[in-house]
């Protein structure tokens, strides 16, 4: 520890080159953003081998996100007073064990239990992971580099999002369990890196506030789980709404208890900074958009287009066509003019994108569905990457780890919940169209399971063939997901305007504190 209070990671200062960094942290990462949409295409087949309840597969996908966002801001504190090389090692060797022991789990009795308790155990490794991994990214790049390394980062790890679903495709073909074991060599290649590359940065060993990390921790499960179980349980259980309020309780009684702690687990005076606010606002609304689209897109292609795997996930592939463009662009953007112009413009064009994709899809014709994918995918991709960062960049150099906990918590936390909600929405709609139909009520009840429309079953979670699944029951599966994609296209247009009204013009000016760190990161990675 220096003099300052401050301490840097191992390695020498001219050990890591910038680009060996940003490689390293992209395959670190990259694990927890396919293992975001992976398992869902694959959960059917899971359930099937693995005789799993419908609460069991949901929870077995849920339980990964759920960890995740209860763990982040442990995550983000972590990095900064431990060290971010040193928690980006850990969460990876953590992340990659949990998926290894999730593909060796067994048939019988122990398999809801073993594949729940492993998907959670790798949300953890991910919350360890992610906010260490970004944080050396940011202290890699001075600010006016920053915007275009960070969209490599958001566009390549994006886009991983959309090549889940195609991935688990082909490998469930093989055995779902090789959807676990592809992370292992990524893993592997991202420790080579990590050791090659040597990344520096400075953190400031302190204590970890455990009562806060209780709070939180309890606080984001408990409503999450609320919402999540509304499905299973029904609104009428008063065990849901008694979920959900002690859970907003404990998220008040943590705010309030960590504003007097010297050492909080997160220091909510950063909330003061309006821009970081307004950002955290913005990547929630957009987050509740994101991560559900790929699961109902999924799921609208298997059973209104009966597309078997492979074809469903290669439909999200348009997407990330979009996404990887215009998040170069966003990121561009950011370093010459600020995040206002590419949040307000990609959110703009995501939810015209979204729009025209709900107006289309009850047309069962998935020729009229690519260009407002690839639309959605660009307009999310200027706008995602460009809020994060400038989110980030408005904390120190020495809490940046802090910084994205509570991004990412943000995030996850609006995607679990917006799972919840958008899936008692669609499975709404879905239901009551059968049940007006009396002539389709019949064939609804062996097509229901099939089709995600029993309310104690996940989507997609039946194991038969989904080509069979009668065109009615297709068409009124579309009107259900129809409704969820213009409610996404609504909270991209509220984005738009939180964007319009809460963020100044203008890029923002290098703060003293990353002023000072700038020579110590820049000298880490020679171009």
């Amino acid at each position: 520890m220096t003099a300052t209070g401050f301490t840097s990671d191992a390695g020498s200062s001219t050990g890591g080159r910038k680009g060996l960094v940003l490689a390293a942290m992209i395959c670190a990462v990259a694990m927890t953003f396919i293992d975001q949409t992976i398992v869902s295409i694959a959960a059917p087949t899971i359930q099937h081998e693995l005789n799993l309840s419908g609460t069991g597969v949901q929870w077995a996908v849920n339980a990964y996100l759920l960890a995740m966002a209860a763990f982040f801001a442990l995550g983000g504190r972590l990095s900064d007073t431990l060290g971010h090389t040193r928690m980006a090692v850990i969460g990876v060797i953590v992340f990659a064990g949990a998926s290894a022991l999730c593909g060796l789990t067994p048939t019988g009795s122990l398999a809801q239990a073993w594949i729940i308790t492993f998907r959670a155990v790798q949300g953890l490794g991910g919350a360890l992971m992610y906010p260490a991994a970004l944080a050396i990214v940011v202290n890699t790049y001075d600010l006016r580099s920053r915007g275009r390394a960070l969209a490599l980062f958001f566009g390549i790890a994006g886009g991983l999002t959309a090549v889940g679903p195609v991935l688990g495709g082909y490998l469930t073909e093989w055995t779902w369990r090789g959807i676990f074991w592809v992370n292992i060599p990524v893993a592997l290649v991202a420790l080579l890196l990590i050791a090659i590359s040597k990344p520096t940065t400075r953190y400031r060993p302190a204590p970890i506030d455990w009562t806060g990390l209780l709070l939180i921790a309890f606080g984001v499960a408990l409503s999450v789980f609320g919402f999540q179980q509304s499905k299973v349980w029904g609104w009428h259980n008063p065990l849901i709404g008694l979920s959900i309020a002690a859970g907003a309780v404990l998220l008040v009684i943590f705010y309030r208890y960590e504003r007097g702690r010297q050492a909080p687990l997160i220091d909510v005076a950063i909330f003061s900074n309006r821009a970081f606010t307004v950002q955290c606002v913005i990547l929630a609304i957009s987050m509740a958009v994101f991560l559900p689209m790929f699961f109902f897109a999924s799921e609208y292609a298997a059973v209104s287009l009966g597309q078997n795997t492979q074809k469903s996930g290669v439909t999200l592939l348009y997407f990330f066509v979009g996404f990887m463009v215009t998040s170069q662009i966003g990121g561009r953007l950011l370093d010459k003019v600020g995040a206002k112009r590419p949040v307000f413009m990609g959110s703009v064009i995501a939810a015209v994108g979204f729009y025209l994709w709900a107006s289309k899809v009850t047309s069962l014709d998935m020729s009229q569905l690519t260009w407002p994918i690839i639309i959605s995918g660009a307009g999310m991709g200027m706008m995602v990457g460009p809020s994060n960062t400038d989110a980030i960049n408005r904390a120190s150099s020495v809490s940046y780890g802090e910084a994205t906990g509570i991004t990412q918590t943000v995030r996850n936390y609006a995607s679990s919940l917006s799972f919840a909600v958008l899936g008692t929405v669609m499975i709404s709609v879905f239901q009551n169209r059968v049940a007006a139909d009396p002539q389709a009520h019949a064939a609804a009840a062996s097509a229901g399971a099939k089709a995600g429309g029993g309310s104690s079953s996940s989507f997609g979670s039946g194991s038969g063939s989904l080509a069979d699944i009668p065109t009615f029951i297709r068409q009124d599966f579309a009107h259900g997901v129809q409704y969820v994609f213009y409610i996404m296209s609504g909270l991209m247009a509220l984005a738009a305007v939180v964007a319009l009204l809460g963020l100044k013009g203008g890029v923002q000016p290098a703060s003293e504190t990353d002023a000072a760190a700038e020579p110590e990161s820049v000298g880490d990675a020679a171009a």
